[in-house]
């Protein structure tokens, strides 16, 4: 470094040691200035000098983009000065830009994905990629492993609801070897009830219970702890319905195992004499309906929007396609008055149910001249069992349940219900069931997909009485925040994960 005094003394100039380059001209007055000014001067520019070079270098080497604090300001200064700035920042932000003009184009149909990252680079040496294609294949190769997990995980859930539902079990063995005690033993073919008990089968002084299923262990469990729990079992009468095929095994469980003292009536439905295809014709249309038979034998993933679909709502609709659900049993409860005609108040219990106390005070409760007592099923947090609404039956895009029904609807729970048969004659309840669906076959299930359920909300719609919802509580399979307490003294689901309960009060 050198100075340089002009022959005037009005400049100096530092340079660097080759002479070649003016680092800094000073310029000064040519009066007002003393020889002690300019040689402090000189001494504080010599000593800041070499502090500013240093800067620069470590600027230049290691980058000050994260720097903020006010010692960095030189250091950030300095680097602009000498035209040296760091484009790191500038790259990332073009990145981000060319990132989110990829994230709404699609992926071209051609377009070949690598099979791994180390392909992805070595494809990117060969062929030069640009920011924007090496994006736009990241993207892809980001879908397709989303789409492969995804289609995994659907697949062991239909791989699950196929072994459930076609691999022999106990309770399958247990059908069969009661139907063939039914054959050989008589015993199991003895009359249920006795003859002398036959009165008490149309008595209304008796507590009237309706079960209806094909499920033999089931039954037995629902049976024997309502009769448990009960205070006054012998006043206690369940009449139990079951399919042609289960009825041999279903009468020589109760034949064999009497559930003393209660009084236990197994029927067929093939022995009821209203209950023929000419009294329920609609029945017969949607056994043999093309589009339900799809619906709930065929390819069950075929169809589904994967990409819009939770694994949780699939499993949800894999149960829901069981063909228990169009079977004759489902349907049955909409038909009690006319296969009861000498009852006036029944309690329906599904046959998921079991119970852990006295259920006689429901004769009590004063349905306000209502014809169903049911537990509403929209005022819980659980959004998966308590939260729902009839926007989450019926698909409200059809123009006649857009025009009939309100989506905010409370829905109702339809596992245990008390019905008032005698009010209910007087109703229309079941040709409405009848006729709407008669129009949702006539739309091709566009109107709802599940079970009875949603036919029954429309049926029933202004003839349900909320009950206290300790007498029915749902979801204890699926509920985070379940009462222990209350689950000592309620009922329990046996045929799929716990989920209903008929409750003490709490």
């Amino acid at each position: 470094m050198q100075l340089h005094f002009s022959p005037s003394m009005k400049s100096i100039t530092i340079s660097s040691s080759n002479g070649f380059i003016d680092l800094m001209k000073i310029k000064v007055a040519a009066r007002h200035i003393s020889y002690r000014t300019l040689f402090h001067t000189i001494l504080i520019l010599a000593f800041l000098l070499p502090f500013v070079f240093i800067l620069t270098a470590l600027v230049t080497l290691e980058g000050v983009n994260k720097c903020s604090s006010f010692d960095c300001l030189g250091r950030r200064l300095g680097p602009r000065l000498l035209g040296r700035v760091d484009d790191s920042g500038r790259l990332v932000k073009d990145f981000y830009k060319v990132l989110n003009q990829v994230g709404t184009d699609e992926i071209p149909d051609g377009l070949k994905l690598p099979e791994s990252f180390s392909q992805l680079v070595s494809e990117m040496k060969n062929n030069k990629y640009n920011a924007k294609d090496f994006a736009l294949i990241l993207k892809g190769m980001m879908e397709r492993s989303e789409r492969e997990i995804r289609e995994s995980k659907f697949s062991e859930l239909m791989n699950k609801h196929f072994a459930a539902s076609s691999i022999p079990k106990g309770i399958h063995c247990l059908s069969l070897r009661l139907t063939d005690e039914y054959s050989s033993n008589a015993h199991a073919r003895r009359q249920l009830p006795s003859p002398e008990l036959l009165p008490s089968l149309s008595n209304n002084s008796y507590y009237h219970f309706i079960l209806s299923t094909d499920n033999i262990l089931a039954a037995a469990v629902v049976v024997t702890s309502t009769v448990q729990s009960f205070l006054k079992p012998e006043k206690v009468v369940f009449h139990v319905i079951t399919d042609k095929k289960t009825y041999a095994g279903m009468h020589s469980w109760f034949a064999l195992n009497p559930i003393s003292p209660a009084i236990v009536e197994v029927k067929g439905v093939h022995q009821f004499d209203w209950l023929t295809r000419e009294n329920v014709p609609v029945l017969e249309a949607v056994e043999n309906h093309n589009g339900i038979r799809n619906y709930y034998h065929g390819n069950h993933i075929a169809g589904a929007n994967l990409s819009e679909t939770t694994p949780r709502t699939f499993a949800s609709k894999l149960q829901a396609r069981s063909p228990k659900y169009i079977s004759l049993l489902n349907h049955l409860r909409i038909y009690l008055p006319e296969l009861f005609p000498n009852l006036d108040k029944v309690v329906f219990l599904d046959d998921d149910v079991v119970v852990q106390r006295d259920l006689s005070p429901l004769w009590e409760i004063d349905l306000g001249g209502k014809v169903n007592g049911a537990v509403e099923t929209c005022n819980g947090e659980d959004e998966w069992v308590m939260s729902k609404h009839f926007r989450n039956y019926f698909n409200f895009s059809h123009p006649l349940i857009a025009k009939h029904l309100n989506p905010d609807e409370c829905a109702w729970a339809y596992g245990m219900n008390i019905f008032d048969l005698h009010g209910w004659r007087n109703t229309n309840i079941r040709d409405t069931y009848h006729a709407w669906l008669k129009e949702n076959l006539k739309s091709n299930l566009a109107m709802w997909k599940l079970g009875t359920l949603p036919p029954a909300l429309i049926a029933f719609k202004g003839h349900v009485k909320a009950i206290d919802p300790s007498w029915h509580m749902l979801g204890l399979g699926y509920q985070n925040q379940t009462n222990i307490e209350c689950e000592k003294r309620c009922c329990y689901s046996l045929q799929r994960p716990v989920k209903t309960v008929a409750a003490d009060r709490l």
